[in-house]
């Protein structure tokens, strides 16, 4: 046949034949380029593949049809597309196939005269068509071209992912076409995973889900997510006993469920997973939950089946170009090494027994990513802890811990955007950065080491990231490496850098920084200037609720202490959005350099200065009311209305706060939501959002999703603050060693409340005291800006629990604070427009 010539069909099928076949039709047509005639009485069509007709692939520019709602309207559509009506088929939402008509006028559909000849199409693909005789199947080739335009094309993946922050950036989600396999020995929760997939895909993201369960039978399934979902326990669930909460979840899946598609049959193998998946319209992930290692007779996914089992799934993943996500009870290399998967997720323990780890690896590439994971058995699900450092592969052991404290801080923040799962770098910062996360992964102290004027280059003049959680922690954790650099290393530049105010700020500065040291648990002696924790102990103990002063170890990593985090304090670090924030180095007398703050307001601003306010004491302060539940939290669930006779903790949306003269009244809560857009509050920010919907500028009380209460108090700290006020009214004139003394043993007594390092004693452990005290200064803080900004004065800088800047006349701060040296009380200090912000008291 002559080029410039219609090419002609490769097979002939009847309707009734292609709609029996059309499955294995389409995936010749998408693979090897076939196309196949189909003739329906006097009609006659192509089932032809896209580059046939590359207009095919344009978003809703011809009529398209699932494959499986194809397959039962087939004839229908044949006879459509026979009359000049081309017909799109697609695998979920992806265009695989297309219906044309048979004539060469078809062509004109196409972007590409050449699509219905034997020519190359506009594509680049090349089909050896012409030089093959009639009865062959050639092969198909594609020009690098054609592949990049395909893929650029197709935009982001967007294929499912896990909801577990750390993992999903090293594995970049489930990827279409690929056989995902979790490999975890037996009770390490490795379904788990395959079922964190499954919630995420069908009941957040409302997609289908076909979860094969050969292991759990359905109404664990049901038991599984719902414990995950409310926080339940798995084992009072399996006994049919729900709350009234649980049952209100239990309606709210139910509502659900069509997305969620369960089989549990005791017969179940992959080839019959693979014939009833074509047939699940817009199927976006399967789930196969489990492969199990040990033969047994009543399972056909087991013991020496498994290798077929895994080829049958990767066949199915590919056909469908969907992700296949399969759960193996084992780790063994020799068996992993047995299975057709892309992708192996690794489960293995680790030091720690509130974290295991899962690396990442593909077949090609071996361990390209890894993540920890916090098991949480009790509720049926995982919680996520955070990117891991990669192992080094092929090495006598795992990679030596290199890097300092903001290296490491700084790679994990970026994993998001160096792994592909987040977009919106630069792409010099992205290679700077992976750069940093392959020289900690592997050990390489000299690349580190020739990296690091990179580094302190990109985090001095930081790159606009996206306004998303992960922007801003990896903003935070560039200006943590800036300042870090700033601090060791005099005479070095550092460039601008958004900030608020000073880091330097005396009364709270020694909390902020103060770093437990052993021998900081015990009594002060009795010649102590402040005996700090004397006291704390003291006022707890005199209480008549007879609080828990610690919570046992063996109960800290269930119920609602994983939920508890530093970010739940609420501190604000905030810029007016009109006015630019910058930091410069300077060199103090004592030769030691720290970093200044500049802020440029803009004329429209109008005549004034810097008026620096520095709140004394926020944290001691603080403790005069704590709103807090002395005993043991207990799991409230979903609430209607907030109760003032309780505190504890809240799961809440986070609401919109209208206002650009304000930071948010939730300060640095809502950089970390969870997947759901929701976070955790403590009880002094439920009772501001309250007053704020109250006063009229909050539309609504956020919703309380979910909760873990007690008996409010607001006491258990009043003698200690009551102490610590005299204490600062006697040390203050004095000034001096006495005054740091009495500052430094308030600070130990306060962090005690939470000693973080399991190694650290300490006479408490309740870090829902410690965070309510911090978020009750933050809640005061902010409250007495706003106070300010109600009165019409200008705020332009808000940060951490005691520092604020006003745009004011001089000599004239905000009649709204009381200036004095008391707890409470505000110093107040003025700067001209262009100067540098002093630091505080050295």
């Amino acid at each position: 046949m002559s080029q410039g010539q219609e090419q002609p069909p490769e097979t002939a099928k009847s309707a009734t034949e292609a709609r029996a076949e059309l499955f294995a039709l389409v995936k010749a047509a998408e693979e090897d380029g076939v196309t196949t005639l189909i003739h329906k009485r006097d009609d006659r069509a192509l089932l032809a593949p896209l580059d046939r007709f590359p207009a095919a692939r344009q978003p809703d520019a011809f009529p398209s049809h699932v494959l499986s709602a194809a397959q039962k309207d087939f004839g229908d559509l044949v006879s459509r597309a026979a009359h000049g009506e081309p017909q799109v088929l697609r695998r979920s939402r992806k265009p695989v196939a297309v219906l044309l008509p048979v004539d060469t006028n078809s062509a004109s559909h196409s972007s590409d005269p050449a699509a219905a000849t034997g020519a190359a199409p506009a594509g680049g693909a090349v089909n050896s068509q012409g030089t093959q005789s009639r009865g062959s199947t050639p092969r198909r080739l594609a020009t690098l071209g054609d592949t990049i335009g395909s893929v650029l094309a197709s935009g982001p993946a967007g294929g499912p992912t896990f909801g577990l922050p750390g993992l999903d950036a090293a594995t970049g989600g489930l990827q279409p076409g690929l056989l995902t396999l979790v490999a975890a020995p037996p009770a390490s929760g490795g379904s788990l995973l395959g079922l964190a997939a499954a919630r995420k895909t069908a009941l957040v993201d409302g997609r289908k889900v076909l979860y094969a369960a050969s292991g759990p039978n359905r109404a664990d399934i049901f038991r599984r997510i719902l414990a995950a979902e409310t926080g339940g326990d798995y084992p009072r669930l399996k006994q049919g006993r729900l709350t009234e909460h649980e049952q209100q979840v239990a309606e709210q899946l139910r509502q659900q469920a069509a997305v969620l598609l369960i089989d549990d049959g005791s017969d179940l193998t992959a080839e019959a997973i693979a014939e009833t998946a074509p047939h699940v319209e817009d199927l976006a992930l399967v789930v196969v939950d489990r492969l199990q290692a040990a033969h047994n007779a009543r399972l056909p996914l087991s013991g020496d089946r498994l290798a077929g089992a895994s080829q049958a799934l990767a066949t199915l993943a590919r056909t469908l170009h969907i992700p296949v996500l399969a759960v193996v009870d084992s780790a063994d290399p020799t068996l992993l090494s047995l299975l057709d998967a892309d992708v192996t997720l690794t489960l293995a323990p680790t030091d720690d027994p509130a974290k295991v780890q899962v690396t990442v690896s593909e077949r090609d590439f071996g361990a390209i990513g890894s993540a920890y994971l916090g098991p949480d058995l009790l509720h049926a699900r995982f919680l996520d802890a955070g990117a891991a450092p990669l192992a080094v592969t092929g090495g006598e052991g795992p990679a030596p811990s290199i890097g300092t404290n903001a290296e490491r801080e700084l790679a994990e923040a970026a994993l998001p955007y160096t792994s592909g799962a987040q977009q919106g770098l630069p792409a010099a910062a992205t290679h700077v950065l992976a750069a940093l996360r392959t020289a900690l992964a592997g050990g390489d102290q000299k690349a580190l080491a020739e990296l690091r004027p990179s580094l302190a280059e990109l985090a001095a003049a930081p790159p606009s990231v996206p306004e998303t959680a992960e922007g801003r922690a990896l903003a935070a954790a560039l200006n943590a490496y800036d300042t870090s650099v700033s601090a060791s290393t005099p005479g070095q530049h550092a460039a601008a850098q958004p900030a608020a105010v000073s880091e330097n700020v005396p009364d709270d500065e020694d909390e902020r920084e103060q770093v437990l040291q052993p021998g900081d648990e015990e009594d002060e002696p009795d010649s102590a200037p402040f005996p700090a924790l004397k006291l704390l102990k003291d006022a707890v103990g005199r209480s008549k609720m007879h609080p828990i002063k610690v919570i046992r170890i063996e109960d800290r990593e269930s119920g609602p202490w994983p939920l508890i985090s530093e970010h739940m304090d609420g501190e604000p670090r905030w810029v007016h959005p009109e006015v630019t924030s910058s930091r410069v180095p300077y060199i103090r007398d004592n030769g030691k350099r720290v970093r200044r703050d500049k802020l440029d307001v803009p004329a429209s601003f109008g005549a004034g200065v810097l008026c620096l306010i520095d709140r004394n004491g926020s944290y001691p302060s603080a403790c005069s009311a704590v709103p807090l539940a002395p005993n043991k939290l207990l799991h409230t669930g979903a609430l209607a209305a907030f109760d003032k006779a309780s505190a504890g903790i809240y799961l809440i949306d986070i609401p919109v706060w209208p206002r650009t003269d304000m930071p948010h009244p939730l300060g640095r809560i809502i950089d970390r939501p969870n997947e759901d857009g929701r976070v955790w509050v403590t009880t002094p920010h439920i009772k501001q959002l309250e007053r704020l919907v109250r006063d009229g500028h909050l539309a609504a009380m956020p919703t309380i999703h979910d909760s873990w209460t007690g008996k409010a108090n607001e006491s258990l700290f009043k003698p200690f603050y009551a102490a610590a006020r005299q204490a600062r009214m006697e040390l203050v004139e004095a000034g001096g060693e006495p005054y740091k003394a009495y500052k430094t043993r308030l600070s130990i007594a306060l962090r005690l409340l939470w000693p973080k390092r399991e190694e650290q004693k300490s006479p408490f452990w309740r870090p829902d005291w410690r965070m309510s005290m911090v978020a009750e200064a933050s809640v005061r803080h902010w409250t007495t800006a706003f106070k300010a900004v109600q009165e019409g004065h200008t705020l332009i800088a808000l940060r951490n629990v005691d520092a604020a800047v006003f745009w004011t006349a001089p000599d004239a701060p905000p009649d709204t604070y009381r200036i004095g040296t008391g707890f409470g009380e505000v110093k107040a200090k003025f700067v001209q427009p262009g100067e540098f912000i002093p630091e505080g008291d050295d």
